[in-house]
């Protein structure tokens, strides 16, 4: 999605159906209690940056989430980057995918506090056009975050698979 598409005005995007790719990716698997995942997220980012620059591996997508299943207290995730060629596992980064196929796409911008709204809204738009929703479901971080930043800046795609 560009910014030049319907919502980049206003900062409101419609939720939208997409055939995503699959992809190869680097990734850091963990389950993690919710109140633990920004550390989580910090120290897999940092580990993964470390690995696929020794492999001299091209990262080919921003950074994302990977989903399984509805978080409760903890959270079944896997959190990486897609790259070309695939990583070797070293240590706790092994290779993984992101799956292809249709799925139901919203943007979401501004501070990740706001993110669990827009997966409701995602999931309440999927069961009003009859979709069968997937189990996994991903986030791709579009900006990266940085100390300072306004956070009415960030964007984040979301991703819900459509079952069936």
């Amino acid at each position: 999605m560009t910014m030049n598409r319907p919502g980049a005005e206003t900062g409101v995007f419609e939720p939208e159906l997409v055939n995503a790719r699959p992809a190869t990716t680097a990734v850091i698997h963990g389950v993690v209690a919710v109140t633990d995942l920004r550390g989580f997220f910090d120290r897999s980012f940092r580990t993964l940056a470390e690995t696929i620059a020794a492999q001299q591996v091209a990262i080919t997508s921003p950074a994302f989430a990977l989903y399984h299943g509805l978080p409760g207290r903890t959270v079944d995730l896997e959190v990486g980057f897609a790259t070309d060629p695939a990583i070797r596992p070293d240590g706790d980064v092994i290779a993984g995918s992101l799956p292809g196929g249709r799925v139901a796409r919203l943007v979401h911008l501004g501070s990740f506090d706001g993110l669990g709204a827009s997966w409701e809204r995602l999931r309440s738009w999927m069961r009003e056009q009859d979709l069968s929703l997937g189990a996994d479901t991903w986030e791709v971080y579009v900006t990266e975050p940085s100390p300072g930043m306004d956070p009415c800046h960030l964007r984040t795609e979301l991703y819900w698979p459509v079952a069936g």
